[in-house]
């Protein structure tokens, strides 16, 4: 896991603590670049900035490798190898679906942190949980995930 200062930030805001540690989680410097994840040769099969801000999207989409988050999301697409960026930003203006069109051009997958309603989540955590089950999916992890039709 690679935490930019402002996610630490966000992490403390949103989430009400700084423990961000957790077991059997590798952690690396934002701008450790002798980290595995820095280099093709490690051969991770994919790669979820998560989330992902337009900051970081247009970093990615223009080729930008100035931390270890945007070059290990260079080294997903120079290698074709899966690279999720879940957004959370809304609206969209045009430079935002621009850089989005140019990751989708390069084999990047763009998530939108949109949850799915249509499965009649009773609590946030199962509202947060639609989320997290698409990345699942999107990382062929086996989830229990709502289907569309299950409640007709």
């Amino acid at each position: 896991m690679v935490m930019s200062n402002n996610a630490k930030d966000v992490w403390k805001y949103e989430l009400g603590g700084e423990d961000y540690q957790f077991e059997n989680i590798k952690h690396y410097a934002i701008n450790d670049y002798f980290s595995p994840i820095a280099s093709g040769s490690s051969r991770y099969d994919a790669l979820v900035i998560c989330p992902c801000s337009m900051g970081t999207l247009g970093r990615i989409a223009n080729g930008i490798s100035d931390n270890l988050i945007t070059r290990a999301a260079d080294v997903m697409l120079k290698e074709k190898r899966k690279l999720i960026c879940v957004v959370r930003d809304s609206p969209y203006n045009l430079i935002h679906v621009q850089n989005m069109k140019t990751i989708i051009e390069a084999s990047g997958i763009i998530c939108p942190a949109s949850p799915s309603f249509y499965s009649l989540p009773q609590s946030i955590d199962e509202l947060i949980m639609t989320i997290v089950e698409r990345i699942l999916n999107l990382l062929d992890i086996p989830a229990k995930t709502y289907q569309w039709g299950e409640n007709f």
